[in-house]
């Protein structure tokens, strides 16, 4: 007679579930996430001149009176906006397209690792949008506001849309990565691969690590760089708590599940 499956066991469907029907349920889930991002496309993408001057605006507040933003491409004025729109929409996407990532995975996870997948998923898109507004907000006016400072007197600042909107992508994609390192440093913590003591232990190193990642994602200059690797640190700190606390709620969930008879 079979035993009922406990907590740490998964059910026999799942267990035999053949290949062909994975494949098919994988199927499904990215035909949904690339309709998520159609849809959210298609929804922005009429506000794609508007959203690219909000973008734009914290460097064409620092040009000069008379001057503004030039496209040396004849394309840039279409292509620009509607690679704008396309980004935005994979950014609106992407709580859909880790739900269907979590819908996916979740019937092969234990009880306890369901409890801990979620939070997880839902703090990652929090953080990535988080360091992308850090970007715009707080890094942008800085960085630019430097760049225009130390301009070669008689040099006329004309940024082109193109270079622009390439740039800060860039940057967003930068500060919305490096914004997940309290996940990642959760994920390796769980995964046993290193433990809040070590990770601790190895503080100066982490320190120094962020500063050459900074140096590697942003411009070469010293602002953009130590506004990416101090938050960096700080959140390597985070993670290395809240993996303190995953791994004691996972231990505690260990010890109270039932043994399997």
């Amino acid at each position: 007679m079979n035993a009922k499956p406990d907590g740490n066991q998964m059910p026999p469907e799942h267990q035999e579930m053949p290949l062909i029907e994975h494949l098919l349920e994988l199927r499904n889930r990215l035909l949904k996430m690339v309709l998520a991002v159609l849809v959210c496309f298609g929804a922005i993408y009429p506000f794609a001149n508007e959203l690219y001057l909000f973008l734009s605006e914290p460097i064409r507040s620092l040009l000069p009176v008379g001057q503004t933003m030039i496209a040396t491409d004849v394309t840039s004025p279409f292509f620009a906006p509607l690679k704008l729109a396309l980004v935005l929409a994979v950014f609106a996407a992407i709580p859909i397209i880790l739900y269907q990532l979590w819908s996916f995975i979740a019937p092969g996870l234990y009880a306890h690792e369901k409890r801990l997948a979620f939070p997880l998923l839902f703090t990652s898109v929090i953080l990535f949008y988080a360091g992308a507004a850090f970007a715009y907000f707080v890094v942008f006016p800085l960085v630019f506001g430097f760049f225009t400072a130390i301009g070669p007197e008689g040099i006329v600042e004309l940024p082109d849309i193109t270079s622009y909107l390439n740039f800060v992508l860039k940057m967003f994609f930068a500060f919305g990565v490096a914004f997940e390192i309290p996940i990642a440093t959760v994920l390796l913590i769980l995964t046993g691969a290193t433990t809040p003591s070590d990770l601790a232990a190895k503080r100066p190193y982490v320190v120094v690590g962020c500063f050459i990642i900074g140096m590697l994602l942003t411009p070469p200059d010293i602002i953009s760089q130590t506004l990416l690797a101090v938050p960096m640190w700080i959140l390597f700190e985070v993670g290395i708590l809240f993996g303190r606390l995953a791994k004691r709620e996972v231990a505690d969930a260990d010890s109270d599940e039932p043994a399997g008879e």
